[in-house]
């Protein structure tokens, strides 16, 4: 695969979800296989998602560093999926990768979710908890 087709399918991710209100995103190619996206994503109820993606697509899609930083309307953590190295001491499962949840920043297991599965988790959270 060519990062311009993982550069188009991370459009078309944005594009199919009902709840975008607004979005700012630059993908930056850093050779045939290889590419860095940076994303803000404004939601309908004012949460934000800040995405940062790594990527190498030579052989199938390896994001070589991320994160999925989701914040609410008063920029208050509801959750962060990232894999940078900093929680070796808690002896995650999953290390590097975790998921930091909530205002008390709980550090929790996680593994390496795709950029469409967080979207659909916000989009879950936020059909639960708001009445549109």
């Amino acid at each position: 695969m060519q990062i311009e087709a993982y550069f188009h399918q991370h459009q078309l991710w944005i594009d199919a979800c009902a709840l975008v209100q607004s979005f700012n995103v630059s993908f930056d190619k850093r050779g045939t296989h290889q590419g860095v996206i940076r994303n803000e994503i404004l939601f309908m109820n004012g949460s934000m998602l800040y995405v940062r993606e790594f990527i190498d697509v030579e052989s199938g899609v390896e994001r070589l560093m991320y994160s999925y930083h989701y914040v609410d309307s008063s920029n208050q953590l509801i959750f962060r999926y990232d894999n940078t190295g900093h929680h070796k001491k808690l002896n995650l499962p999953t290390y590097p990768h975790h998921k930091h949840v909530g205002q008390s920043n709980t550090i929790a297991a996680s593994t390496a979710p795709d950029f469409a599965a967080v979207l659909r988790e916000i989009e879950n959270e936020v059909v639960l908890s708001e009445p549109f």
